[in-house]
């Protein structure tokens, strides 16, 4: 696994503090140092008339010092929990998802809760999406407290960024030392062909054949692993929900064959990111 910086968006909201204890536990594990991220989203307009005067477009020093206390505070909760992990903080001066786009550059990973102080009840948070879409690297969406014991499952539908996701998600569950499922889906024929008796409902052996041939490649690099292979004739963001369930973190590509030319966050992503059950992964591939 990757030593490089876990970066947590922290706003100090109830999914900031899951995330962050998300990224504390992976540091642990991975001996990867941790980083305490916060974006001031301040107000940037001013009046049209020059005469009325104009607010401060950055924070003031009384709220940077709040944001900086905010922030120690979390590193020293960290020191108390989990005293072998090196944490730090940074801040940035810009909207809270282009300058985690940017940290996202360096970093080994980017930690995010689902939802941060300001957005609405219930609905995904807005950076979640976008940092998720243009990261440079694996994006963790925190969004449960699934059993350790739980298995990783990855989604593979034999596109470039699938092949990452599961080459992320194997590794995740050698250190975590769970099994891992992979899923293949194929999606079931609609429209005027899903009633044709040409349409079995069911997959050949030769539709089958590329996905073994991945998996047996994977169980070969990972020999110590529990590694099963599914393969369904279903939605596949239907199917990764389902087992959401029963895992403790979903694994995907930031987008997939089905993907729509230049579509930088693909369907079945952000089904997840708004439905899933337990923690999900998005991983871009060498392209993105």
């Amino acid at each position: 696994m990757s030593s490089r910086t876990i970066v947590v968006g922290y706003d100090r909201s109830a999914d900031a503090k899951a995330a962050a204890r998300w990224a504390l536990d992976e540091a642990s594990r991975t001996g990867a140092p941790v980083e305490f991220f916060y974006a001031y989203e301040w107000p940037i307009w001013a009046p049209a008339a020059s005469m009325v005067p104009s607010p401060a477009v950055w924070p003031d020093e009384e709220t940077r010092q709040a944001i900086k206390d905010t922030l120690a505070e979390a590193v020293a909760d960290a020191g108390h929990s989990h005293p072998g992990v090196h944490t730090s903080i940074a801040t940035a001066d810009n909207d809270a998802a282009l300058a985690l786009v940017r940290r996202s550059i360096d970093a080994g990973l980017i930690v995010l809760g689902s939802r941060g102080h300001s957005a609405v009840t219930n609905l995904l948070g807005s950076v979640s999406v976008a940092v998720s879409a243009h990261a440079h690297c694996p994006v963790v969406v925190v969004r449960g407290r699934p059993a350790e014991t739980a298995p990783i499952a990855v989604g593979v539908d034999g596109s470039a960024t699938a092949e990452a996701a599961l080459a992320y998600a194997a590794g995740e569950a050698a250190i975590r030392g769970v099994p891992l499922l992979v899923l293949r889906a194929w999606k079931p024929a609609g429209g005027l062909w899903a009633e044709s008796p040409v349409i079995t409902h069911a997959i050949t052996a030769k539709e089958r054949q590329p996905f073994d041939d991945l998996v047996a490649v994977w169980r070969e690099k990972y020999p110590q692993l529990d590694i099963a292979a599914e393969a369904v004739v279903e939605h596949p963001a239907a199917a990764l929900t389902q087992l959401s369930a029963t895992t403790q973190l979903l694994v995907v590509g930031s987008r997939g064959r089905g993907a729509l030319r230049g579509m930088l966050l693909g369907s079945v992503s952000q089904h997840l990111l708004r439905h899933a059950a337990c923690d999900v992964a998005i991983v871009h591939g060498a392209q993105d």
